[in-house]
């Protein structure tokens, strides 16, 4: 069964994600069940720590289909995405040949063995079009450049790319395809034709807690609605350079239960405040506030 055909509706992706722990909203698997169906990119928004990056993770898990990721980073290239020749071995070729060489050999026959296959070091992009069905993440796209992101977008629209050594390589499959950007630039419309759009928010106190029961059933109710009420508070009320996100929820909650907490006093939030809080002045501001935050 293809990919796309794998869930019959938005509810039965919600239920296949639910599976892997991952709790998806209406909005957010009616857009991501589209984006199977008719084979277009998804491209998620949103702050860090939204989940964009596990709802990748998430898919690929309930398709039982391999993770290929793509970091993006400033001065990112179609090299870095594509591929590269493992010039080491090429060196060692070169130096069996001369060894075993004899008198005349084919200099340009010795040449054309350099850029064989075996040479050929696959990056993400070409793996995901050599090996679909995959899912590619395309984590933090907004980091690259506008030239990046034009090669990113040629590729979107054909499934292939062309080794002028070796030829061009066509997806015989079109691989899933999920960008995340936490929006440090806006990017280029036409990228953003080119996908099915969904901006993530910070999820609800409800919904966060349904999460943290998901993804860490081991730790009890209580403690768990202590810390996400903590961190919505956090988010909502006091002004941070870094948020905590989701995953700093689940971290947090897990922590204090490795720490064999029961109840989020002072002391212990004060204490392991770091595994929620990334900021110097961000962990001053939350010290400072920390008994108002709890007595609430």
């Amino acid at each position: 069964m293809e990919p796309r055909e794998a869930f019959s509706s938005a509810g039965a992706l919600t239920q296949g994600l639910a599976d892997t722990g991952y709790l998806a909203d209406d909005a957010l698997a009616t857009v991501a069940w589209l984006a199977l169906r008719l084979e277009r990119p998804l491209l998620l928004e949103g702050e860090p720590g939204t989940g964009k990056t596990a709802l990748a993770e998430a898919i690929a898990a309930a398709l039982d289909l391999p993770l290929i990721r793509l970091q993006c980073y400033e001065g990112i290239d179609a090299t870095q995405a594509l591929y590269d020749w493992d010039f080491p071995r090429q060196i060692l070729h070169l130096r069996a040949v001369e060894a075993v060489a004899s008198d005349g050999q084919d200099l340009a026959a010795v040449e054309d063995q350099l850029f064989d296959q075996r040479f050929l070091l696959a990056r993400p992009v070409l793996r995901a079009l050599r090996e679909s069905p995959v899912v590619l993440l395309v984590d933090e796209i907004d980091r690259a450049d506008d030239e990046f992101e034009a090669f990113l977008l040629e590729v979107l629209s054909t499934w292939q790319v062309t080794i002028p050594e070796l030829g061009t390589v066509t997806a015989a499959t079109p691989p899933i395809v999920v960008l995340t950007s936490n929006r440090t630039r806006e990017l280029h419309d036409a990228l953003k034709r080119r996908c099915l759009y969904h901006w993530i928010d910070h999820p609800s106190l409800e919904r966060e807690l349904q999460i943290v029961r998901s993804r860490a059933p081991h730790v009890s109710e209580s403690l768990a609605a202590q810390v996400v009420s903590t961190v919505q508070r956090l988010r909502n009320e006091h002004d941070l350079i870094k948020p905590p996100g989701v995953a700093e929820t689940l971290d947090w909650a897990r922590a204090l239960d490795e720490l064999g907490a029961s109840d989020l006093d002072l002391d212990t939030a004060a204490a392991s405040l770091g595994v929620a809080v990334k900021y110097r002045e961000d962990a001053e501001r939350v010290r400072a506030a920390l008994d108002r935050i709890l007595a609430r």
